[in-house]
């Protein structure tokens, strides 16, 4: 499953340290499932809870980029 990441492609994709991410997913910080002993995170989650946490002043730059996707 592509949308399926582990801790470290995550942190690749964001472009942050590992240990970060790790840190965040234990203390529910970051939209996360632990399976057994692994953490894993669904894409699709990851790139709402970052838009989420950019600043409400660029909100109307997200919604021309999503009318855009929808118009495509």
């Amino acid at each position: 499953m592509d949308n399926i990441m582990t801790i470290e492609e995550v942190a690749k994709y964001l472009k942050m340290k590992p240990q970060t991410i790790y840190t965040w997913a234990q203390k529910g910080k970051i939209p996360a499932a632990k399976i057994g002993k692994e953490w894993r995170f669904r894409r699709d989650l990851l790139d709402e809870w970052f838009n989420q946490h950019v600043d409400d002043k660029f909100q109307e730059l997200f919604d021309k980029i999503d009318k855009k996707k929808k118009e495509e």
